[in-house]
């Protein structure tokens, strides 16, 4: 078969000084200078990808503290077993973080660390002898704390907060839940029963445990619908908190509240399906905005942290 050449020479070409470029020199980063401070740093980042990302991550939570919104952090137990829990107090303490939520999970290494400042077993070992999430304290001590907040007329996460704070336990400055309850902070529970491993041990009231992750969902919800103009962080959580925030959303929308104009990030070093749609495009699409943090929460978060505290 005979195949006809095009002419290459009548191609159309013109001026780069016409065209729109994505990457400038304006853009690039600085020399960094030794014995340079922190706030240098910030400066030599580039203005490109996750570096601006973070950086309007920044602009967002700022401009909500300075206009009185909320900023609610919702996470998995991961960033308290990297030692974060001190970092997320000092956000508590300063009134940048407006309210927590958490999985099921939070609440377990995080009265752990206030009872004898570890946690985190070897799941792998114990398993295999059949004491994986057996320890004695941390099954009764939380079942108990549970039910007596129930009680109590209280949700889960201001329960396990008051009754640590109550406690003599040597390490409770270390409990975030316990900062929220002497700071008036809303702390919110979202339990998946069967996930935590409170739930083997024979002191379990399932009945204690729904209530109580249920008061939390509807407290979670209520604080949801003042999200305009706020954000929401997702740390550490795949799976339940973008769960549960979708399903607040959808209720104060349906509800009458206006929730559209905010800022949903998550932060995380793997993007997971669930984070993406449900924290991140599904809620943001219309007014809002959003980003993906890649990374270890115990580089991204300090990362993120000091950038807000270098910026106010």
């Amino acid at each position: 078969m005979k195949v006809n050449l095009l002419d290459f020479q009548k191609i159309k070409t013109f001026s780069i000084k016409e065209r729109q470029n994505k990457a400038k020199t304006i853009k690039f980063s600085k020399d960094y200078q030794k014995g340079s401070t922190f706030k240098d740093f910030l400066h030599i980042l580039p203005d490109f990808l996750a570096a601006s990302d973070i950086k309007k991550v920044v602009k967002a939570i700022i401009q909500a503290f300075k206009d009185k919104r909320p900023v609610i952090l919702g996470m998995g137990a991961h960033p308290i077993k990297v030692g974060l829990s001190p970092l997320i107090i000092s956000l508590m303490k300063k009134g940048i973080i407006t309210a927590i939520a958490t999985n099921g999970a939070c609440i377990i290494h995080d009265f752990e660390i206030s009872y004898i400042g570890e946690t985190s077993e070897d799941v792998l070992k114990e398993l295999t002898t059949g004491k994986f999430g057996m320890a004695r304290e941390t099954g009764q001590y939380l079942n108990f704390a549970i039910k007596e907040g129930i009680i109590n007329g209280k949700g889960i996460g201001e329960s396990i907060g008051e009754f640590i704070i109550r406690s003599d336990f040597p390490f409770k400055d270390y409990s975030i839940f316990a900062s929220g309850h002497k700071l008036s902070i809303p702390m919110t529970v979202h339990v998946a029963i069967g996930t935590d491993i409170i739930h083997m041990h024979p002191e379990a009231n399932g009945a204690s445990i729904g209530e109580g992750t249920l008061r939390d969902f509807r407290t979670f919800t209520s604080i949801v619908a003042d999200l305009e103009g706020g954000v929401y962080i997702n740390l550490g959580s795949a799976v339940i908190m973008p769960e549960v925030f979708l399903k607040a959303l959808t209720i104060v929308r349906n509800l009458g509240h206006k929730v559209e104009e905010f800022t949903t990030v998550n932060m995380d070093f793997i993007q997971h399906y669930r984070p993406r749609e449900n924290v991140l495009r599904r809620p943001t699409i219309g007014k809002g905005q959003n980003f993906a943090l890649t990374g270890h929460h115990e580089i991204m978060f300090p990362l993120l942290a000091a950038m807000i505290l270098e910026e106010l």
